[in-house]
């Protein structure tokens, strides 16, 4: 027998924080609201972050149970989400530290393709090329330029935002996004 729930279950409508609450209290469905709202984002930081998905997923995971063991200790000074992206960052980062990437050779990096405006293939093998190129760059970052880059371009997120999450002030945040844009236009200069 199976059971059937309720899309959109019951309680989606209601905010971040009050869910929280009610989580700490014990509610499984209010953090199962939260973990179904916030999944997708955090997953999609987590990839960016460590380029592994199972990695990734696992270190999303890790952020949740570990945040429904300290919900209880979460004091609402900043927005659930805040809190969650600096558990999940936290997770990535100590993923990176356990292991180190082997180095790369030097061909990795793709070539461009040539043009060819009328050849979908081509384009699409070009756009691959693209994205594969840009990895490799994010990939040479400092894990700071590449936390904020990814926070802001990727996710969206407010200077104010990203200097909560990294435990860091606004300026310091536009000093790496800048470093960052820097380094990345050098790399990708090729592509324009």
């Amino acid at each position: 027998m199976t059971e059937r729930t309720a899309y959109p279950p019951p309680g989606y409508g209601l905010p971040d924080g009050f869910l929280a609450v009610r989580a700490a209290e014990g509610d499984e469905d209010a953090f199962a609201v939260l973990v179904q709202r916030h999944g997708r984002p955090l997953l999609a930081l987590a990839r960016g972050l460590l380029g592994n998905p199972q990695d990734a997923e696992e270190a999303v995971q890790d952020a949740f149970v570990s945040a429904w063991r300290r919900l209880p200790e979460f004091r609402h000074t900043a927005e659930f989400r805040t809190w969650m992206y600096r558990i999940t960052v936290n997770r990535c980062l100590a993923v990176r530290r356990r292991r180190r990437p082997p180095p790369l050779p030097l061909d990795t990096a793709a070539e461009p393709a040539a043009r060819d405006a009328r050849s979908q293939p081509a384009r699409c093998a070009e756009q691959d090329a693209a994205v594969a190129a840009l990895s490799h760059a994010l990939g040479g970052l400092q894990t700071g330029q590449r936390l904020c880059w990814i926070l802001r371009e990727v996710q969206g997120l407010s200077y104010k935002e990203i200097a909560q999450m990294t435990r860091t002030s606004e300026q310091t945040v536009r000093g790496r996004l800048f470093r960052a844009r820097r380094s990345l236009q050098e790399a990708m200069g090729p592509w324009r």
